[in-house]
């Protein structure tokens, strides 16, 4: 089978439901099916080719999820933050030339001032009556057109450049489909999973290790408006989940609730929960784990591996708090400097290669030097395997506090931190004496 998007979705079962939303509406993979097979003609009879590209700015809900999944499947994806300001959305569309920019019908958002400034057209969601939110028209004719392959980019985000300028990663619809698996397998998602999404759809973490990995399975995913720890165990109650993935400061938010109602927590019966995009305190970990009465998995992702690249696996086999598992997806290495591979339990850079590892950052000759080495991508984070071959992080190698010639890891610092009763947050770094 071609590894490709639209395969990811039209191998399941037409019946089955893919997308739910507020006020009880549910897509099938029927109706999903038909939306993506029906934008692919828009857009074609609109001149837009598979090979453009097009942002996507619109708030979390089901017509962000299927306008990613029907916008991938044919061409290239750009989902932004609709928070932006003015002058980030006239950098984001300079740098990456989208043919067209989605938003909501009559959208107020500022993205499009930068879009007729840069003469983008603007286009604007049609919902179709009687259907549910999430099936919707983007131009009023069809036309035959040419599908997508494995190489063909489906997505581009950028990295966050927090000393730089962001970087940007094209991804393929093989390095979304090869991930999407990835995922899917190693959390053994089935039919009968249904996960509640709080992450922001235009991250990684949220379009591929929720919505993408459960439509592969063919299960289906809460599309909701986006996160409120205050609603969150309500929902999850009457939505019936059975996992949900979030990053550690959405977890904490969480927790803050779940004490004052653990009962609630406790018969939600979740079959995991799942945490990424940043490193999850084992004091959290362990809170989780007590208060919801059910397995918590540290996973490892990033946007330039399509997300996964290690996880702790689910039981039998053991998770380890502070430890974000074993290799999941892509092969993974610790290197030193020179570029040798190191044994378990020595530290060095952390390096990946596989099906869902971009081929490199788009006009960065400069980054893409520096990050391949002998065909693996260089992740800049440190970190060793122990000796069951878990993979430990023990820090960026940019943020390493060096004290005197000590090498001092700031994460190790907030995992102590964080063990005191007293404190729910706590940020290391180092400063000049």
């Amino acid at each position: 089978m071609t590894k490709t998007i639209r395969n990811l979705i039209n191998e399941n079962q037409d019946s089955h439901i893919a997308i739910t939303s507020d006020n009880n509406e549910k897509i099938t993979f029927e109706a999903l099916k038909k939306h993506i097979y029906d934008i692919s003609g828009q857009l074609a009879a609109h001149d837009i080719s598979n090979q453009d590209r097009a942002v996507i700015v619109l708030p979390n809900g089901p017509e962000m999820a299927t306008a990613f999944l029907a916008i991938s499947s044919y061409m290239s994806a750009a989902p932004l933050n609709p928070s932006y300001k003015l002058s980030e959305y006239e950098f984001y569309l300079e740098d990456l030339k989208p043919k067209i920019v989605i938003v909501e019908k009559g959208s107020t958002n500022i993205v499009v001032e930068a879009a007729k400034k840069l003469n983008i057209e603007i286009c604007e969601i049609k919902q179709i009556q009687g259907e549910p939110k999430g099936i919707f028209n983007l131009y009023n004719s069809f036309s035959s057109f040419e599908i997508s392959g494995e190489e063909d980019e489906a997505l581009v985000l950028h990295t966050s450049g927090t000393t730089s300028r962001p970087k940007v990663v094209p991804l393929t619809n093989k390095n979304i489909f090869s991930s999407a698996f990835n995922i899917s397998k190693s959390l053994k998602l089935t039919p009968e999973d249904h996960c509640y999404n709080v992450m922001p759809l235009f991250h990684i973490h949220g379009l591929i290790a929720i919505l993408c990995s459960s439509i592969f399975a063919g299960a289906s995913v809460y599309a909701s408006s986006g996160f409120n720890a205050l609603k969150f165990l309500e929902n999850a109650k009457n939505e019936k989940i059975t996992w949900y993935s979030g990053v550690p400061t959405m977890h904490q938010g969480i927790l803050l609730r779940a004490q004052k109602n653990t009962t609630l927590a406790e018969s939600l019966s979740l079959r995991f929960i799942r945490s990424s995009s940043a490193s999850l305190p084992p004091a959290v970990f362990e809170e989780l784990k007590d208060i919801f009465k059910t397995t918590v998995i540290e996973a490892y992702g990033m946007t330039e591996a399509t997300h996964q690249m290690a996880s702790n696996p689910l039981p039998p086999e053991e998770q380890k708090a502070g430890f974000v598992g074993k290799p999941a997806g892509p092969e993974v290495c610790i290197m030193d400097a020179s570029g040798k591979i190191q044994p378990n339990e020595i530290e060095g850079e952390v390096c990946i290669k596989g099906d869902n590892v971009t081929k490199g950052y788009e006009n960065n000759e400069e980054a893409n030097k520096s990050s391949f080495i002998n065909g693996w991508f260089r992740t800049g984070d440190q970190g060793f395997f122990d000796s069951d071959g878990y993979l430990k992080i023990s820090g960026r190698l940019k943020e390493i506090i060096n004290r005197g010639g000590e090498k001092i890891s700031p994460l190790e610092i907030d995992n102590v931190l964080m063990e005191h009763e007293s404190i729910e947050q706590v940020v290391t770094f180092g400063v000049k004496d």
